[in-house]
């Protein structure tokens, strides 16, 4: 698939914008899903997309081709996101804030109380109640758990696509993790 990518980035370059369009069909899914999670609200992860997609086909010279496109488009997508959640609302929400996290480390183990995900994420209304509580989550705790867990990437690709040191994304990981825990018992 990336092979394929690259070589549309090429026309693309080259001035092919029909190639772009390829681009689009492969990606607008993954793009709308990860603005989707991150914002909640179908209306404004369609213009986050849609604007996300302008933002690569304008800046595509700039794309490295050595790396690779998806972890660069997604960052796009994401960077778009947190300054639309954070042209929304002011972040005060400090680590000391979320309910429950005090004095928590890296290392800190809660043994949890509810079933395991996998039993948890087959009822949709739990599925619903959890999107609701990511919702609620910082951006920078939000972010993290949406390309880790539902989106399914590797910590060193979010590390890539926040531009964020690999340490920073595994603590903000774990915190974002024992706050939603946290949320969801009190739900």
């Amino acid at each position: 698939m990336e092979a394929i990518v690259k070589k549309r980035i090429k026309q693309v370059k080259k001035g092919d914008q029909n190639a772009f369009g390829e681009i689009v069909e492969i990606y607008k899914n993954k793009v709308y899903q990860i603005c989707f999670r991150m914002l909640g609200n179908r209306h404004e992860s369609e213009d986050v997309a849609q604007e996300t997609f302008i933002r690569a086909y304008v800046n595509i010279d700039t794309f490295k081709t050595e790396l690779k496109f998806s972890t660069w488009l997604f960052r796009i997508a994401t960077n778009l996101c947190i300054d639309r959640i954070r042209k929304k609302k002011p972040d005060y929400y400090l680590d000391a804030e979320v309910f429950g996290t005090e004095g928590l480390t890296l290392y800190s183990q809660i043994p949890s109380d509810v079933e395991s995900p996998d039993v948890e994420v087959e009822s949709l209304e739990l599925q619903e109640t959890i999107q609701k509580e990511i919702l609620k989550l910082p951006e920078k705790y939000r972010s993290v758990i949406i390309l880790k867990y539902i989106e399914e990437l590797s910590l060193n690709e979010i590390s890539e696509i926040l531009d964020l040191p690999l340490g920073t994304v595994k603590t903000r990981l774990h915190r974002g993790r024992e706050a939603l825990r946290q949320q969801l018992r009190h739900v």
